[in-house]
């Protein structure tokens, strides 16, 4: 029999398709599949239209069966079937889509659901097979017709014969070499995970012949290997909280329950389900370049990719699940999403359902919220600091941070719901831990005076609320930045100005911004705080970075006059000892370094120093 040549420049575009657009070769069962499908949905409809034609769907299926010995794959389904001239033009010419052309002859029809909007599906099975053999009889004709090609050399249309009405897909597979290895698709196992990982939502049953073991006898009997009904197309009156639970550690690999499962419905320009789930805890490389954020997305049922990054902003990467919709536009191939303003609109939308979802577990399951705050907190942070501030209005009530009241966690509209009077300033202080912030003087200070503080452990804390400026119309204010929160009286002014000799001695001496006497430290003898946008903490945690800059904090060493120390400074100046003044000055510093968590230059000065004033004492 003569072949014939494809309508296309077959060879070349065949070539591309193989090699090119299909980036994984088990696609193909997914491609052939959803073909079977659409085989189906068509004679289901004609059903419904045409008197002479008796089917009931639950009489529709595929079928999957292997042979090791002949190596070969076979799909059969018994659907609407292709006459002669059909199969002349679904497969002879290459990336006509008779789904397509279905569709647009039925362009009224709103619930016939066609998944194969490319005729090109069909050619993936050239990635794993020397030649396909397509048998087919339509439900309009008694007579069938063998399709048959060994790839873009052309095919061959013979007669043939058939019972009853539907196609019957026979692959041929290549033999294994060093680079591929196709027997693995001859394994029934192997092909029940491709079936569940993309066609598990097929709405027909898919069937495969199985060993059972039954009254102690093993016999061949046909299983459905799909669900058919994805969980979240059920009713939520018909799926209890176990059932999401267990859909979720068994799909993404997780031993604990979700934290909070999100439901959505959306219908409009772009419509879609989708079932997302807050996890319970980070797994230990999300904060790492290695974690790979992103959604399932599937169309009609038909798993498209595993991982679709453009449905997630990074700030909520730790969301997992599903997308499934019926409106995003795809390549040839399924793999590759076109018209990028979908994909926009959907993640945007599932953007607000996810934080209108986070703000209401704050609101009323607060024990859950500040869990997955203490997990996933850190991924707001950076939505606010890595975007310079442009998301901070998205992002900025979803923050929490420690506070002196009650020693509780809070929000920013909490404190600033329990401001008093016309302060329109919100307090905060860093460092290591709480207990060491509050040992500050500055903090001390603040709190004597009945002011909040905000008490910032994380690294990231103080960077994101310097990024942000201000929350509504509240400044934020560091209690350890000299330039807004010093207070001088006249007195201690006086003192300042009568010492001036003796502060630039001292300044020059520790090479610090400032050196000046206060009357606000209590009982602490020394303080250290700084000016300008780089706080001490920001100093330490950028110095905690690899290749940092050394950037420096400009620091203000403060002296409190009500402390011996004062007199003993004011003696030394007074005697004229520079050199006891400087080692005095030096210990002083060093010692206000340590309070404050960061590290002294030279720790042997120091403790020479001391040992040689104790000495003296």
């Amino acid at each position: 029999m003569k072949k014939k040549e494809f309508k296309t420049e077959s060879k070349k575009i065949l070539n591309m398709m193989i090699n090119s657009i299909y980036t994984n070769e088990e696609i193909f069962l997914r491609e052939l599949i959803s073909n079977a499908s659409d085989a189906l949905d068509k004679l289901y409809y004609r059903s419904l239209t045409d008197k002479n034609i008796e089917v009931k769907r639950e009489d529709l299926r595929i079928k999957i069966d292997f042979d090791k010995k002949n190596r070969t794959i076979t799909i059969s389904d018994n659907g609407i079937g292709m006459t002669k001239e059909e199969l002349e033009n679904n497969l002879g010419t290459i990336a006509k889509s008779g789904s397509e052309l279905f569709k647009l002859e039925n362009n009224k029809l709103e619930d016939i659901d066609i998944i194969g909007q490319f005729g090109v599906g069909f050619y993936s099975s050239f990635m794993v097979s020397s030649s396909v053999d397509v048998l087919s009889r339509s439900i309009d004709s008694t007579d069938a017709y063998l399709w048959q090609s060994d790839g873009a050399d052309g095919y061959t249309i013979s007669d043939a014969s058939k019972e009853d009405y539907g196609t019957v897909i026979t692959l041929h597979l290549k033999n294994d070499d060093e680079n591929h290895e196709y027997s693995e698709y001859l394994d029934s196992y192997n092909l029940e995970r491709i079936i569940k990982k993309y066609s598990d939502y097929i709405t027909y049953p898919i069937v495969m012949e199985k060993e059972v073991t039954k009254d102690n006898k093993t016999q061949k009997e046909e299983v459905t290997i799909n669900s058919m009904v994805p969980i979240w197309k059920k009713n939520k009156k018909d799926v209890q909280d176990d059932d999401y639970n267990n859909f979720y550690k068994d799909r993404y690999y997780d031993y604990e329950n979700p934290l909070h499962v999100i439901k959505s419905k959306v219908e409009g320009l772009v419509s879609y389900d989708a079932l997302l789930f807050i996890p319970s805890h980070a797994k230990e490389n999300y904060y790492s370049k290695e974690y790979e954020k992103g959604l399932e997305l599937f169309s009609r049922g038909v798993l498209i990719t595993n991982r679709c990054e453009d449905l997630l902003p990074d700030y909520f990467g730790f969301v997992k699940g599903i997308i499934d919709s019926e409106d995003i536009d795809l390549n040839i191939s399924r793999e590759t999403l076109q018209k990028n303003h979908q994909v926009r609109s959907i993640e945007k939308s599932i953007e607000t359902k996810i934080k209108k979802e986070l703000l209401d577990l704050l609101k009323n399951k607060r024990d859950d919220y500040e869990k997955f705050f203490k997990e996933f907190g850190n991924s707001i942070k950076y939505g606010i600091y890595q975007s310079f501030g442009m998301n901070k209005e998205l992002l900025q009530d979803l923050l929490l941070f420690s506070s002196s009241h009650d020693d509780k966690m809070t929000t920013l509209q909490e404190y600033k719901d329990r401001l008093v009077g016309e302060d329109n300033k919100i307090y905060y202080a860093s460092g290591e831990s709480i207990s060491k912030i509050k040992m500050m003087p500055q903090v001390e200070n603040m709190l004597n005076k009945g002011h909040e503080v905000l008490f910032l452990t994380d690294y990231l804390d103080e960077f994101v609320i310097k990024t942000m400026h201000k929350y509504e119309e509240l400044e934020f204010v560091n209690v350890q930045d000299d330039d807004k929160l010093e207070e001088v009286n006249d007195e201690v002014k006086k003192i300042n100005e009568d010492n001036k000799d003796l502060l630039t001695l001292m300044k020059e001496t520790i090479k610090v911004s400032d050196v000046k006497f206060s009357d606000k430290l209590n009982n602490h003898p020394v303080s250290l705080s700084s000016t300008g946008d780089i706080s001490l903490e920001m100093e330490k945690v950028l110095h905690a970075m690899p290749n940092s800059e050394n950037v420096e904090a400009n620091k203000v060493l403060t002296i409190n006059i009500n402390h011996p120390v004062y007199k003993k400074i004011l003696e030394l100046h007074n005697k004229k000892e520079d050199d006891e003044l400087k080692k005095y000055t030096k210990v002083l510093y060093d010692m206000a370094l340590l309070i404050n968590g960061l590290s002294v230059i030279d720790p042997n000065e120091l403790t020479n120093m001391v040992c040689d004033i104790i000495s003296k004492e």
